[in-house]
């Protein structure tokens, strides 16, 4: 499956990359190329955030699947919603227009309409973000998974989570952990349709991603 890498050099993207057969990265600092070479993927400076639909199918064409791993960072409330909502929502049309079904969406836990983060807090524009960009997803007909990985942290990977419909509530995980669920979801079309939040736990991935 050769799967396009949206945020191509984001830590998550970075553990990824080298898990993937075949895999495109994409990223808008043209310094950070060779960071992105290093891990065997096809490196691609593009700028997501100022690229239209049109553009983005044309750079989404010809692969199998999407991943969304990429985010404003936070910090600018008008640059989270151009990227975090707006260019996620034009990559999800541009990858059905140019036929490309298969959509991985990194999100977070608990993400929604419900997030109940309060305006005045930093994280109000992500988290209204993410929400949008989620709903569109489900509205429309890729086939999607949602990906609500807890807090993220750098610890090794364990290769084994816990997920909400195992009774998991936000915690925290491991980037590589986080990297490896989204692996093997690609790999398990069964989880198309399903949003899986997770934390570090004690089932194994494989297992994990199978469970209703």
């Amino acid at each position: 499956m050769r799967v396009l890498v949206i945020g191509g050099h984001g830590k998550v993207a970075r553990l990824l990359l080298p898990l993937l057969g075949e895999a495109t990265a994409v990223f808008r600092n043209p310094d950070h190329q060779a960071d992105v070479a290093a891990t065997g993927a096809e490196p691609v400076v593009f700028d997501v955030e100022k690229a239209s639909v049109d553009e983005l199918a044309e750079l989404i064409g010809g692969h199998e699947a999407v991943v969304w791993s990429a985010g404003a960072g936070g910090g600018n409330p008008a640059r989270t919603y151009a990227v975090d909502r707006d260019a996620a929502i034009r990559s999800m049309d541009a990858a059905q227009r140019a036929g490309v079904r298969r959509y991985v969406m990194v999100s977070y836990f608990g993400a929604g309409p419900e997030h109940g983060v309060p305006p005045e807090n930093g994280f109000f524009p992500y988290a209204e973000a993410k929400a949008a960009a989620d709903a569109h997803l489900r509205a429309s007909e890729l086939d999607w998974t949602i990906l609500g990985p807890s807090a993220l942290t750098d610890e090794p990977g364990t290769g084994r989570i816990e997920t909400a419909a195992q009774g998991a509530t936000s915690g925290s995980v491991s980037r590589a952990d986080v990297a490896a669920v989204v692996a093997a979801v690609l790999g398990e079309p069964g989880t198309a349709g399903r949003t899986i939040n997770f934390n570090n736990g004690a089932t194994p991935i494989a297992e994990a991603i199978k469970l209703p």
